[in-house]
């Protein structure tokens, strides 16, 4: 029994190595994340997290603070399926999304390296494992950026050894938008893995008409189009637009998830583990996309998400994300040729430098 004897949080307010825009949150300088450890009685502990662009994070802190140690300390931290659904039911009536599946989401990842690490294994392989490298493309926060940045950027990233990109779309006029698009079209070639993503930015309409304008450029998805509310508005800009559907980053459970597959309003599920309910609730979301002969991609938290994606058959591509951790972590996420390696380290592997941490403390 792997008795859980303490849990220990921490709440930071990150500052941002360069300014970053989208359609919906406009420019961001720096990003919340909240931290937590989960101690067994045998000295072990597993390390979760998660993240907000800017607010809410006070209310996570509450939740890992007050609430769910009041469900974990003195439990078995080795039945993490039974102790999601103490959660779960505990707090579903002020939760069933917002920060509580925030907070919980960040437990169940501390759990899971709790376990991994005292089974010695690496999380993808204590997950069934299949492929320890993961393709995956670098997302760029970039819709404030002009054309000749943008590919500036690009060329970085290049560099650093993506081999697949994805930029922001959703600017006031769409003929912004298919110009950047036609720049970097012409610059990455034909056959280069090029997604685009508008951050909730348009009504079905626009949505439509963006998809179809956007359509000769050969794009591997277009993302998030609509609010994650409009399931139907999903289903038809999918039919009508021609474009494949990347969606999911803020549906907050496995049952959301199921009502956009079932409608047929998605051709490339996209959970993140930081809010989806962990990776419990990840890993079903990835098996579901399975039963429906759907690719699961990822948003956010690569360092942690790369070791999911290589556990599972349908993977896509790992988002590499902006809000990125590397100055921070005592080992970065390596990108090769493409490709991301799941560590090998037991548990998630990813270990923070709590040091350089400190000064951001909230």
């Amino acid at each position: 029994m792997a008795r859980i004897t303490a849990v220990t949080t921490d709440f930071f307010r990150v500052p941002l190595a360069t300014a970053l825009g989208d359609a919906t949150h406009g420019t961001m300088s720096s990003f919340e994340l909240n931290t937590v450890r989960v101690h067994d009685a045998d000295g072990a502990q597993g390390v979760g997290y998660t993240y907000t662009i800017g607010h809410n994070g006070a209310a996570i802190s509450a939740l890992l603070n007050v609430d769910l140690p009041q469900i974990l300390l003195g439990a078995d931290a080795d039945p993490i399926e039974s102790l999601w659904q103490k959660m779960w039911n505990a707090m579903h009536y002020g939760g069933r999304g917002g920060p509580v599946v925030l907070a919980m989401s960040a437990v169940d990842i501390a759990l899971w390296d709790l376990k991994g690490k005292r089974a010695g294994l690496p999380l993808y392989k204590l997950l069934g494992g299949f492929d320890p490298k993961v393709p995956c493309y670098a997302g760029g926060v970039d819709l404030n950026l002009e054309i000749e940045p943008l590919l500036e950027q690009t060329r970085a990233n290049l560099e650093h050894g993506f081999r697949a990109i994805k930029m922001k779309v959703g600017r006031a006029r769409l003929a912004e938008d298919v110009a950047r698009v036609a720049a970097m079209r012409e610059f990455l070639g034909e056959d280069f893995p090029l997604m685009v993503d508008a951050n909730m930015k348009w009504t079905v309409e626009e949505a439509i008409r963006a998809a179809r304008a956007l359509r000769p450029f050969g794009l591997v998805w277009l993302e998030e189009p609509l609010i994650p509310e409009d399931i139907e508005g999903h289903r038809r800009v999918l039919r009508e637009g021609g474009l494949p559907l990347a969606a999911g980053e803020n549906l907050r459970s496995l049952w959301e998830f199921k009502q956009l597959i079932q409608a047929g309003g998605v051709s490339f599920p996209e959970p993140d583990v930081t809010n989806v309910g962990g990776v419990t609730s990840f890993m079903k979301v990835a098996h579901l996309a399975e039963a429906f002969h759907l690719p699961c991609t990822s948003h956010g938290a690569h360092d942690i998400t790369v070791q999911l994606l290589a556990a599972i058959p349908n993977r896509s591509f790992l988002e590499v994300h902006a809000y990125a951790l590397d100055r921070y972590l005592e080992e970065p996420l390596q990108i090769e040729q493409g490709f991301a390696r799941a560590s090998e380290r037991a548990g998630h592997g990813l270990n923070f430098d709590w040091e350089r941490l400190e000064g951001h403390r909230v």
